[in-house]
């Protein structure tokens, strides 16, 4: 048995949804390991989000000036500097290889992970891929042929993927989720008391979160439909996230509207204590990224999904579906959320029986320990067929 500390590259980025699973996998592996039984690099995308995210979360991470396709712009500076990009990643990505000399890399997708991982491949590195969505991305598809396991999160992936590789773990996540399935009467007072509500007394939560930038749909559903909450704030408050890219403008739009925000209604860029968003929320109305959609399996609230129309491949919408077609979830487009989010949402706050029947199907779904499931993926194909 080799005694030398397991050497791991992790790879992906670009966006929340892939930065949070990879941190929550290195997570995993020092819980598996010890701090002193591994050593962990990522590899990113230089700009990224990724960039500053993971040294926060107290892991080395280095950048490729690989990009991805502009697909709203197609004859663009931009994309004709891509091939150029995409060849200097792939040189940056060998040398990393051979200075780190991993037992193993582990895709979590995006752009970032295909220099790393097409590398590795062709050095004869064994590699993991994560993939997050139920319609798998390019990334993946292209570089799945050649990697040893597939840890997915949804059913049916053999469409995408060789079945003999693929692992059903779930999407890993970051913090106790699972904590806030039943939050004990302390941890609700502690939520109403963070949010400015009084106690409960028989309201119901609303809770309307768009990701950390934002969502222009969600805002401007909560915009529209603010009266309606002010007249029913005996019955009703709300937590809303309108992301900090529309922070500003809703504020200045905010102070121009007679009466303000409704005393029942929370507004903020950014929901720092989503565990307590989560455990007074009776219904939540969110887009359908991986991770959110793995989030509230977790904690098992009533959701409807306003899936994303901007994504690759309209990925969103066929997470939001994989839930609805199993009675965990509804969905409402992007087109028609302004006119029929907000009275869907107060007809599901009024229906407890539907409410109940909702929140048994998505718990059946989570995966709590996905996290440690893909970690042990991974040690086990660098065990297998990696040279230690």
């Amino acid at each position: 048995m080799n005694n030398e500390p397991l050497r791991v590259i992790i790879s992906g980025g670009g966006t929340a949804g892939h930065i949070y699973p990879a941190v929550s996998v290195a997570d995993a592996l020092r819980s598996l390991r010890g701090a002193d039984g591994v050593e962990i690099l990522f590899v990113g995308a230089e700009g990224k989000m990724e960039m500053e995210r993971v040294p926060k979360a107290g892991y080395e991470i280095v950048g490729l000036p690989v990009a991805g396709l502009q697909r709203q712009h197609l004859v663009s500076k931009a994309n004709l500097a891509l091939p150029f990009k995409v060849l200097r990643s792939l040189r940056q990505a060998r040398r990393i290889l051979k200075e780190f000399k991993p037992d193993v890399v582990a895709g979590f997708g995006g752009y970032a992970s295909a220099p790393v991982l097409w590398a590795a491949q062709r050095m004869g590195i064994p590699t993991v891929i994560q993939e997050q969505n139920s319609y798998a991305g390019l990334t993946n598809r292209l570089l799945s042929k050649r990697a040893k396991a597939i840890c997915v999160a949804y059913d049916g992936m053999e469409r995408f993927f060789p079945a003999s590789k693929i692992v059903y773990t779930g999407n890993p996540l970051r913090g106790h989720f699972a904590d806030v399935a039943a939050p004990t009467a302390e941890l609700r007072q502690e939520a109403c008391d963070y949010f400015g509500f009084a106690a409960e007394e028989g309201r119901k939560t609303l809770l309307v979160v768009g990701g950390s930038l934002g969502t222009r749909t969600l805002n401007l559903c909560m915009m529209r439909w603010l009266d309606t909450f002010a007249e029913r704030a005996d019955e009703v408050q709300v937590i809303w996230q309108n992301g900090k890219y529309y922070d500003a403008r809703i504020e200045h739009e905010l102070s121009e509207r007679p009466g303000g925000l409704p005393e029942n209604v929370w507004r903020g860029a950014f929901v720092e204590r989503m565990d307590l968003a989560y455990s007074i929320a009776d219904v939540v109305v969110a887009r359908a990224g991986a991770c959110t959609v793995s989030e509230l399996e977790l904690v098992g609230r009533p959701v409807i999904f306003v899936p994303s129309p901007n994504v690759a491949e309209d990925h969103q919408t066929k997470n939001a579906q994989a839930l609805v077609s199993k009675g965990a979830a509804l969905a409402v487009t992007d087109a028609q959320a302004e006119e029929e989010v907000v009275p869907r949402a107060l007809e599901l706050l009024a229906d407890a029986a539907a409410r109940a029947e909702m929140v048994r199907n998505i718990l059946e779904l989570g995966r709590p320990e996905a996290a440690k499931d893909v970690a042990e993926i991974v040690v086990k194909v660098a065990n297998e067929y990696g040279k230690r």
